[in-house]
């Protein structure tokens, strides 16, 4: 499911992209970027994406935890 979110979210206007870690179990982080804040709303609503925060829910997450940030500045070494 995850892999199919990442598809979605690539075809979503405003996408900007994503970073994502998994241990050997396949367990995860990913942290995806949008333009604005009705970009992150709109993927929200997206029906599909609905669906796969419904099953979630229901068969893979005990809790979850989403944090809107906005990016200031971005850089490593």
């Amino acid at each position: 499911m995850a892999g199919r979110m990442v598809e979605l979210a690539e075809e979503q206007i405003r996408y900007l992209g994503h970073e994502s870690v998994r241990n050997t179990e396949g367990e995860g982080i990913t942290i995806s970027y949008w333009e604005s804040l009705e970009a992150i709303k709109n993927w929200k609503i997206e029906s599909e994406h609905l669906t796969a925060q419904q099953q979630g829910r229901d068969y893979w997450h005990s809790s979850y935890k989403t944090r809107i940030c906005l990016v200031e500045r971005d850089y490593y070494f």
